[in-house]
């Protein structure tokens, strides 16, 4: 597991504390009924504090899923900005 991976973990654990690991790496809106709007807002507010760079608010509706999450964290790279 890279580092990205792992910290986007530690994020998704922060809103979903009640899944395991693995469901956390398979998570998505539509596999999820707590998964709403106010919880892709908490965890892009949670992504954007653990890797200092911001969420474009506007595209949250493409964030639908940790592997969409991971995506649009690797599209937006700055690694200046990545410092824990």
């Amino acid at each position: 597991m890279n580092d990205v991976d792992a910290r986007l973990l530690r994020c998704f654990r922060v809103v979903f504390p009640n899944l395991a690991e693995n469901d956390l790496r398979t998570a998505s809106q539509d596999s999820m009924e707590t998964w709403d709007s106010l919880a892709t807002i908490t965890l892009a507010n949670v992504i954007e504090d653990e890797f200092h760079r911001p969420v474009d608010f506007e595209r949250l509706d493409e964030l639908t899923s940790f592997g969409r999450f991971r995506e649009y964290l690797a599209e937006t790279n700055r690694p200046e900005m990545d410092a824990p």
